[in-house]
């Protein structure tokens, strides 16, 4: 005893109780939301409860009439015993469904609520964790909050009720009964106990397990192809099987740890069981009670003993529920991206994309969290009608220029700005998340994502009419292959752009920024898989028409640099100005 209350001494000083209470707190500003479900789910629990107990008062004065110990209509409480079976049966159903209705709604909510929270959360952040992790998060824990919200309190009401009202009327009847009925309560006390001291340690090494799991089966199906060229398979085969031993022995250690306690709390129950048997036999041998009443103290019995242990198993069942809000309180409780200036960005976007924006990074120094430097005082601009390239070797900082502008990333010093001009003077607004108003972003890789090519092209303009795809398609040089297709911009793409080389997924991804029409367009090796007369094709249709848009290349390859304004070499973590001498220098030297 003296260690055990060591140890729960300890794990206060470590701060688990001050952990449960703030993750309590945050529980219940999703609670408070849904306090008429709540209500109505815990009124039909009540309401089954005492239909219940009166199913078993009309099942004793059956039997009581049936044994002669008591007078009375046998076919009316006959009647009025199957009456409130099939009540019982209904309510029981009706409660099914609106706790299953509710819980679907609730969750839905839940984790549309918290998918949004996750997509604004600071990027650099986020992008610690691993995406199966982020997932498993997402769903596993999500849900168990809403299953938590909607009948944790609800249960705790019904199950005190309950056995309240059970023991209520074991009391009124024959007192004698209730001792039989608190025999099994300390070995559930005690049998909860270590349960819960297992339950905290078992339910962080399952999420972390699920979330491993979930990563690599993620990682291993998007991989495939990969998987496959390398002969890997036998090895990610083998992979699984060890995250499988690990997780089935993470699992049985568990499962044998709840066998021997459901043995200890079997055998309590029927020595609950028979001790009640028995000594209801004997006060019906002595003639102190009826046989209707021993019926009556038999039901009730299971009754308050289930009430009981469903009362202390709720007390894992509230760690379950923290364990899964502190999971996500990690996540939502990261620093938040800066939107407050959508309204400004959107009334600039109206005022002056006709005349064009530009865009302007000033002694900007960068930083990684894990303390690797990029930029030191490094500075850009770019203008309408320009196209301005960054060049550098791989692994400099181009994408990482880039995720600054689009306020991924906050620098840990300088500033950037968007401008236009006009007749009234230049009119400027930093550069936040809600700067994204104005920016198409083509990224290196494969952005194509499952279903048809109109679909997404029309994820950056939901309302584009058919000619507008089908423009812009032509802009980046792919409505040459996609005219060919059997249905034409309605063809089907797969997973990750499956169905199309590399360089068709990069024109299409190009389209897709094109359509928007955003007046500064981020190309990061964008023409990558292009060949060179394509690749410059693609710009020159960008550039040609009369729309004022910056744009701002990022590329390995030197032989489209003759076409940009200015071109920035990353050197000694700043972006320097390239001479014509340099650039001609890069293109022999290609």
């Amino acid at each position: 005893m003296l260690e055990t209350l060591k140890k729960i001494h300890i794990r206060i000083k470590e701060g688990m109780l001050k952990d449960m209470l703030l993750q309590t707190k945050w529980i219940y500003q999703y609670a408070r939301r849904y306090w008429l479900a709540m209500i109505f789910y815990t009124v039909l629990g009540l309401f089954g409860t005492v239909v219940g107990l009166g199913s078993s008062l009309v099942s004793r004065d059956l039997v009581d009439i049936i044994t002669g110990h008591q007078t009375g209509r046998l076919l009316q409480t006959f009647c009025a015993m199957v009456g409130l079976a099939v009540g019982n049966i209904i309510i029981s159903q009706i409660t099914n469904y609106a706790s299953n209705w509710i819980s679907l709604k609730v969750d839905a909510e839940i984790k549309s609520d918290i998918f949004s929270k996750m997509l604004v959360t600071d990027w650099e952040s986020i992008a610690n964790y691993h995406t199966g992790d982020l997932l498993t998060r997402w769903s596993s824990d999500a849900s168990n909050i809403s299953n938590g919200i909607l009948s944790w309190i609800p249960n705790l009401i019904i199950n005190v009720f309950k056995f309240i009202s059970a023991f209520a009327v074991v009391c009124y009847n024959d007192i004698t009964f209730a001792i039989f009925s608190f025999i099994g309560i300390p070995v559930s006390l005690l049998m909860s106990k270590t349960l819960m001291n297992r339950m905290v340690s078992n339910n962080q090494r399952s999420a972390a397990m699920n979330a491993k799991m979930s990563g690599f089966n993620q990682e291993s199906f998007s991989n495939i192809q990969t998987i496959k060229a390398f002969d890997a398979i036998s090895y990610y085969i083998k992979r699984l099987k060890n995250l499988q031993k690990d997780y089935i022995s993470m699992r049985l250690d568990f499962q044998r740890m709840s066998m021997v306690t459901s043995v200890i709390m079997s055998l309590v129950g029927l020595l609950v069981s028979y001790s009640s048997y028995g000594w209801g036999i004997y006060r019906v041998w002595t003639g102190a009670i009826s046989y209707g009443t021993m019926t009556l103290f038999l039901s009730l019995s299971g009754t308050l003993t289930g009430a009981l242990n469903s009362l202390i198993s709720m007390v894992p069942s509230a760690i379950n529920l923290t364990t899964s809000a502190g999971r996500l309180m990690d996540i939502l409780e990261m620093p938040q991206e800066d939107y407050s200036l959508d309204d400004a960005y959107s009334e600039f976007q109206k005022t002056y994309q006709s005349n064009g924006i530009s865009l302007e990074l000033s002694d900007i120094s960068y930083s990684y969290q894990n303390s690797t430097t990029v930029f030191e005082h490094a500075s850009l601009e770019a203008h309408p009608h320009e196209i301005i390239a960054l060049v550098g070797p791989s692994g400099e900082g181009k994408t990482t220029m880039l995720r600054l502008i689009l306020a991924l990333l906050c620098p840990q010093s300088g500033n950037g700005t968007v401008s236009s001009e006009d007749s009234d003077g230049i009119h400027k607004l930093p550069l936040t998340a809600s700067a994204r108003k104005l920016f198409s972003y083509v990224p290196q890789g494969n952005t194509m994502t499952s279903g048809t090519i109109a679909e997404n092209l029309r994820m950056v303009k939901p309302e584009a009419t058919d000619d507008e795809i089908i423009s812009a398609l032509k802009a980046a040089c792919a409505w040459d292959f996609v005219k060919l297709l059997p249905d034409g911009i309605y063809s089907e793409v797969r997973e990750r752009g499956g169905g199309f080389s590399e360089g068709q997924a990069q024109r299409l991804s190009i389209a897709r920024a094109l359509l928007r029409h955003s007046p500064i367009l981020l190309l990061d090796e964008a023409t990558s898989a292009l060949d060179v007369a394509t690749e410059r094709a693609v710009l020159k249709n960008i550039m040609k028409d009369d729309y004022p848009r910056t744009c701002i290349v990022t590329t390995h390859r030197p032989t489209v640099l003759g076409m940009c304004k200015r071109v920035y070499a990353i050197r000694e973590k700043q972006c320097v100005i390239l001479s014509a001498e340099e650039i001609e220098q890069l293109v022999r030297d290609f």
